[in-house]
C-alpha cells in the first residue's frame, strides 16, 4: 500500500536517529504552512520526543486548525501538560471546556498549565474550577491558578484570592495580589 505524503514524512521523522531528526524537525518548524497537517500526525508518533516536538510546535505556530488534535492530546499523559500549554498559546475557546475537564487531573503539570491556559482564554467559565486550585498543595499549581484568576478578571475570584495572603510561598502572595490589582482595575474601566 502507498503512504500518502504525511504518512510518509512522519515516517522519515519517526525512523531518524535524534540528530537527523533535529534537523528535520527544524525544517518543519520553518515551513509550518504545509507542515501543521504532519505536526497534527505526530502527535500520535509512537516515539514521545516526536509527539513532544510537535505539541510544542503546533502551540508556536498558533494554528487553530491544530486544536482538536490537542484536545485529544490532553489525554495523552506523556504530553498532555504541553497541550494544555499548546492551547493556551492558540487561544482558540473551543480548548475551555476540555481544559476544564483536565484540572482535577493527579498530574500536577497538566493542572498548572491547564490554569494558565484558561487565563490566557480569559474563560470566565473556569472561575470556580480554577478557585478550587487555590488551594492545591503545590505552590506553583497555586501561583498560576491565582495569575490566570488575575487574567480572567473576575469579581467572583477575589475573596478566594484574598485568602491567599498568608500563603507560605511568597510567589503565591504576590501572584494574589497582583492579580486582585487587576479585577479591580478591569471592574474601575468604563
Amino acid at each position: 500500500m502507498t503512504e500518502n505524503p504525511v504518512e510518509q514524512e512522519t515516517h522519515i521523522v519517526s525512523s531518524e536517529t535524534p540528530y537527523q531528526r533535529e534537523n528535520i524537525e527544524g525544517e518543519i518548524k520553518v515551513d509550518h504552512r504545509r507542515d501543521v497537517t504532519l505536526l497534527v500526525a505526530l502527535l500520535k508518533s509512537p516515539y514521545q520526543l516526536d509527539r513532544e516536538k510537535s505539541s510544542d510546535y503546533l502551540g508556536e505556530i498558533g494554528d487553530p486548525g491544530a486544536v482538536p488534535a490537542l484536545i485529544e492530546a490532553l489525554n495523552d499523559p506523556t504530553i498532555s501538560w504541553l497541550a494544555a500549554e499548546s492551547l493556551g498559546k492558540i487561544g482558540d475557546t473551543r480548548a475551555v471546556g476540555p481544559l476544564i475537564a483536565v484540572l482535577g487531573s493527579d498530574e500536577k503539570w497538566l493542572r498548572r498549565n491547564a490554569a494558565e491556559a484558561l487565563g490566557k482564554l480569559h474563560a470566565s467559565f473556569a472561575v470556580e474550577p480554577i478557585i478550587q486550585l487555590l488551594s492545591d498543595k503545590k505552590h506553583d499549581v497555586r501561583q498560576l491558578s491565582a495569575w490566570a484568576l488575575g487574567q480572567i478578571g473576575d469579581e467572583r475570584a477575589v475573596p478566594a484570592l484574598k485568602s491567599l495572603e498568608n500563603d507560605p510561598d511568597l510567589k503565591v502572595q504576590d501572584a494574589a495580589r497582583v492579580s486582585i490589582t487587576m479585577i479591580n482595575r478591569k471592574k474601575n474601566v468604563p
